[in-house]
């Protein structure tokens, strides 16, 4: 039983981790909180939803999702973050906010409007209901899809981070965005590249999250940016492995909570970890107090 709440805690810590990967990345190279995140998550939900029902194998689908959140993700830095860049810092920050609630709004209700507020559904088939025991476990086609696309991407992104040199120009504008500009990096692409990233990953974990609990609504996206914010928060704000690590604890700490006690103490247990880890580490797991002008986290 154990055993099992520990497999079903790592799939969706796995989702958990994806979706808030992107939103601590935008936070570690621009400081701004994207408050429409959630949004683009459920947009690539929808996205996959339609691909799926327009005849194309999930294989197929789960890619062009990514695609189609990455551009939503680049149009919202364009139209809500771009012009705010002139701003003073102090006041950049509150109208980014602001400004992205509006953007999230926005992309909530064309999603309204097009599902006319229904809960749609993936086809049944869309992921065979097969399922199969190892060790003991049972473990169904869907979980195996969701641990090996999280596991993927995650890898993908790593790899992307740290061994190429739009990936080293990612982390030098983190770091020291003046230093990153005298070296000859260019901030707009750095912006595009990693509002694109973000928006892929969220609109991935959004395809998975419809999947797996077969609901896609308009608002889908809210109550994920709350778990996320508190995965990057346990992990460490502006962190990538922070975010990895958060979102991967919170997935167990549900799906534990779940198992052996009742529902309505989940959230309780979840935030009572979190406010624990704010005491003793107040920067979470893996926050680093950094000089002022210095950004850096991932």
């Amino acid at each position: 039983m154990l055993a099992q709440q520990i497999l079903n805690g790592l799939v969706i810590g796995g989702v958990y981790a994806l979706f808030a990967l992107g939103f601590t990345l935008i936070f570690g190279i621009h400081r701004i909180m994207n408050m429409a995140h959630g949004a683009v998550f459920m947009a690539g939900a929808f996205i996959g939803l339609y691909t799926v029902r327009a005849g194309l194998p999930l294989w197929a689908a789960l890619p062009v999702a990514m695609i189609g959140a990455g551009l939503i993700s680049i149009a919202i830095e364009v139209i809500a973050f771009k012009p705010l860049r002139k701003l003073a810092l102090a006041d950049a920050e509150l109208a980014s906010i602001i400004s992205s609630i509006g953007a999230g709004l926005i992309i909530m209700s064309i999603a309204q409007y097009i599902s006319k507020t229904e809960t749609m559904r993936f086809p049944f088939g869309t992921v065979p209901p097969d399922a199969m025991t190892m060790a003991g476990l049972r473990v169904t086609m869907l979980q195996v899809l969701m641990l090996f696309s999280s596991v993927l991407l995650v890898g993908l992104l790593a790899l992307y981070l740290y061994r190429t040199a739009q990936g080293r120009q990612i982390r030098a504008i983190a770091g020291n965005f003046r230093a990153a500009q005298l070296l000859g990096v260019n901030p707009n692409m750095i912006f595009y590249q990693t509002f694109f990233l973000c928006g892929a990953l969220a609109g991935a974990a959004g395809v998975m999250v419809g999947l797996a609990f077969n609901a896609i609504q308009f608002f889908m996206g809210e109550p994920f940016m709350l778990k996320a914010f508190t995965a990057i928060i346990l992990g460490g704000l502006g962190s990538v492995p922070g975010a990895l690590v958060g979102g991967i604890v919170l997935g167990l700490l549900q799906a534990l909570s779940q198992a052996y006690l009742h529902p309505l103490l989940v959230d309780t247990v979840i935030f009572s970890t979190l406010f624990v880890i704010l005491l003793f580490r107040p920067d979470g797991i893996f926050g680093q107090s950094a000089p002022e002008g210095v950004t850096k986290r991932i």
